[in-house]
């Protein structure tokens, strides 16, 4: 789902209702106050794995939430606010939080809030069913109208998620987009305190899909599947680990083999085994995607590093690696330890 509206093209004079009009949809019953003059603004909204983003663009206006006497459980639901441009103010349970470009914070949509910007600004709103939102929190008591700060680590990393699931969610598949949910609540459950027991347990993953990965790079039939399976977690759960880290699975392995390509290519002790033979013992099944992939990684192709080495060995009175500079890596993938 998508949808998109716009006061661009709107006579200023039915702009305002249009908003308020607009704005209920999304939001339900409430109270908007709107400056009568040079108002302005946008509405877009898409679907991530089920669940609604919503970005809102205006000049400045007030916002007033009430909850239905009617609301119960299965209408619910908690909105995580992402600050994009601007300034601006919420308000629930009298907890009042200031947010700025970069911070979130959370709303329980089952109690009354506000909020109030004096200057043009942006903000991403993600409703999360509130049961979902415990699950996914490991906690009932979930901590409202507190500033997630775009300044530090953890905070900065959601908003950079909440950016990108908005950005690409026409674009993603469905599994994509569990996926990246997934990673999105995890970094939010740390925001927040809560599954704090998950980190370490992460950590743990890595270093044992580090070392499956080290001891089988050469079989070019490892994948994703295989590496799940022997580390006892689902290849969705495997792909979200790399996925929080901004690299991808494939990323980290094509990496590893190139590099060891290149150091074998740069010995002199490995000169009788043939640039394919080389790139099969990596991993590699096909000559000439490896040409590709390497000279993509290293600026120039297998043979032409092997000559550059090679020549500049010989002008040494011994036999001398040329300084390599140090190997290319996929950004945000792993270290090998």
């Amino acid at each position: 789902m998508s949808q998109l509206f716009s006061t661009e093209l709107l006579p200023a004079s039915d702009r305002i209702d249009a908003w308020q009009w607009n704005a209920k949809q999304i939001c339900g019953d409430c109270l908007i106050q709107l400056p009568r003059a040079s108002f302005h603004g946008t509405i877009d909204v898409r679907d991530v794995g089920g669940l609604r983003l919503t970005r809102f663009s205006s000049s400045p206006l007030s916002f007033s939430k009430w909850p239905s006497d009617s609301l119960s459980a299965g209408n619910r639901f908690c909105i995580v606010i992402t600050q994009i441009a601007g300034v601006r103010r919420y308000v629930q349970n009298g907890t009042s939080v200031l947010l700025y470009p970069g911070d979130s914070t959370l709303i329980d949509s089952g109690h009354p809030w506000s909020s109030e910007c004096s200057t043009d600004c942006a903000r991403l709103y993600l409703r999360v069913p509130h049961w979902l939102m415990e699950n996914h929190l490991h906690r009932t008591d979930i901590p409202l109208a507190q500033r997630i700060s775009g300044g530090e680590r953890l905070g900065a990393t959601l908003c950079r998620l909440s950016q990108s699931l908005y950005e690409e969610a026409r674009r993603m598949q469905a599994e994509e987009s569990a996926a990246a949910l997934e990673a999105y609540f995890e970094i939010l459950s740390a925001c927040c305190g809560g599954n704090s027991a998950s980190i370490p347990r992460g950590a743990e993953l890595r270093g044992q899909i580090q070392r499956y990965i080290a001891a089988h790079l050469s079989e070019c039939t490892l994948d994703a599947a295989e590496i799940a399976a022997a580390v006892g977690i689902s290849v969705r759960h495997l792909h979200r680990l790399f996925l929080v880290t901004g690299g991808t699975l494939g990323d980290y392995i094509r990496v590893l083999r190139l590099t060891g390509c290149r150091s074998d290519l740069a010995n002199p002790g490995m000169k009788n085994r043939t640039i394919t033979e080389i790139a099969f013992g990596w991993g590699f099944s096909d000559s000439a995607h490896f040409s590709h992939t390497f000279r993509k990684q290293f600026g120039l192709s297998p043979r032409a590093f092997r000559s550059q080495v090679g020549s500049e060995a010989s002008r040494a009175d011994e036999p001398a690696l040329l300084e390599l500079p140090p190997a290319a890596t996929a950004e945000g993938c792993w270290q090998p330890n």
